[in-house]
C-alpha cells in the first residue's frame, strides 16, 4: 500500500480507502468486522462512513472493530443528510452539525474524527454559518479535518473563498461520483480542485460494480449483487455502460489484471484523487480490490483507457446527492 496527503494538508492517507455503507445490511456485523482487521493489515488507514449508512448502524459496528485500534486507522464520517422528520433533523446548520457530530462519536467510541464532511450542498444554511460551525469542532479537537461532498465546483469554491476572508479551516477534501463509468467531474470540480489544492475522494469507483464485468444484461442481475439486494440500483445498468464494462473486462484480462484492480488502478494514476473509496461484503473482494495498489499503468494503457472512457465525461453524473 502508497499512501498519499489528504489534499494539500499533512495528513497522509492510503490510496485505497475502506467504504463502509453496506456494513449492518449487505455485510452483517462478524463480516464488516473481519473486513475492517484485514483492511487494517493489508495497509489500509482510510476508513469512510457516514451518520446514516444503515441506520447508524455503520458508525456502531465500525466503533466496536477499531476497539483498542483506533490509533491505527484515519477515520472519516458525514453529516447533513436526513435523520429524521423534525425540521431540524436535516443539513448543515450549527444545530444540526454539533447535534450529529456527538451522536457520531458515541457510535464510533471515540472522542475524535480525523476527517468530518457534509454530505452535500445545503442551500438554505449559509456557508459561513456551516464553516464557522466546523472551524469551531476543529478547535476543539473533536475534528481533526473538514470536508466536502457531492458539492458542485462552484460550491466548493465559494466555501474556500469565505474559508480565506474569515480566517477559517478549509475543506481539504472532497467526495464526489467519479470512475472510468462517469468522469463528469473532470469538466470542473477536477480543475477546481487541482487548483485549490483539495483532494478528491472518489466514490462509486466500480460504478456500483458495473466495471467488474459483473453484469452481462439488463435483465441479467447476478445473486448477491447490489441490483438483486437494492432493487432500485437497476436503474443505472443501461446496456452501454454494460457494454462498457465489459470491454474494461476485456482489456483487463489482456494485461493480466482483474476489471475492479485496473479501475481502480486508473483512479490511483488522477494527480487529483487522494484515496479511493472502495466498499465490500466479503473478504475475499478487499484481497482483489488491494491489488489495485501495485499496479503500474503505461502511458499506452492510460490512453487507451482514456479514449475507451471519453464519452462518459459528458451527459449526466452516475450518481450526485442533493437534499430533498
Amino acid at each position: 500500500m502508497h499512501y498519499r496527503r489528504l489534499g494539500s494538508s499533512g495528513l497522509k492517507v492510503s490510496a485505497l480507502g475502506l467504504g463502509t455503507n453496506s456494513f449492518g445490511g449487505r455485510a452483517d456485523e462478524a463480516t464488516a468486522t473481519r473486513i475492517i482487521h484485514q483492511a487494517i493489515e493489508c495497509g489500509i488507514t482510510f476508513i469512510d462512513t457516514a451518520n446514516i449508512y444503515t441506520n447508524t448502524e455503520s458508525e456502531r459496528i465500525i466503533g466496536a472493530a477499531l476497539e483498542g485500534r483506533r490509533h491505527e486507522v484515519v477515520l472519516a464520517t458525514k453529516a447533513g443528510l436526513v435523520r429524521g422528520e423534525g425540521p431540524n433533523q436535516k443539513g448543515s446548520s450549527r444545530h444540526h452539525l454539533m447535534l450529529e457530530l456527538e451522536n457520531s462519536l458515541r457510535r464510533l467510541r471515540t472522542d475524535y474524527v480525523d476527517l468530518y464532511q457534509i454530505h452535500t450542498f445545503d442551500p438554505e444554511t449559509p456557508l459561513e454559518e456551516t464553516l464557522r460551525a466546523l472551524d469551531d469542532m476543529v478547535r476543539s479537537g473533536k475534528v481533526r479535518y473538514i470536508g466536502a461532498s457531492n458539492y458542485a465546483a462552484w460550491e466548493l469554491v465559494k466555501a474556500l473563498g469565505i474559508s480565506e476572508r474569515l480566517g477559517l479551516n478549509r475543506y481539504v477534501s472532497t467526495q464526489v461520483s467519479y470512475s472510468l463509468a462517469d468522469r463528469t467531474p473532470e469538466r470542473e470540480l477536477v480543475p477546481a480542485c487541482l487548483d485549490q489544492g483539495v483532494g478528491i475522494i472518489p466514490y462509486y469507483p466500480l460504478a456500483g460494480g458495473i466495471l467488474t464485468g459483473k453484469y452481462t444484461a439488463t435483465d441479467s442481475v447476478p445473486e448477491g449483487s447490489r441490483a438483486a439486494t437494492e432493487p432500485r440500483f437497476t436503474r443505472f445498468l443501461s446496456e452501454d455502460k454494460i457494454a462498457f464494462g465489459q470491454k474494461i473486462s476485456g482489456l483487463a484480462r489482456e494485461l493480466g489484471h482483474t476489471p475492479s484492480a485496473l479501475s481502480i488502478a486508473w483512479l490511483m494514476h488522477q494527480p487529483v484523487v487522494s484515496s479511493v473509496i472502495v466498499g465490500a461484503t466479503r473478504v475475499e473482494q478487499l484481497a482483489d480490490n488491494v491489488q489495485s495498489a501495485s499496479i503500474g499503468l503505461d502511458e499506452a494503457t492510460l490512453a487507451q483507457l482514456d479514449e475507451l472512457s471519453a464519452p462518459y465525461r459528458h451527459g449526466e453524473p452516475f450518481a450526485f446527492v442533493r437534499l430533498p
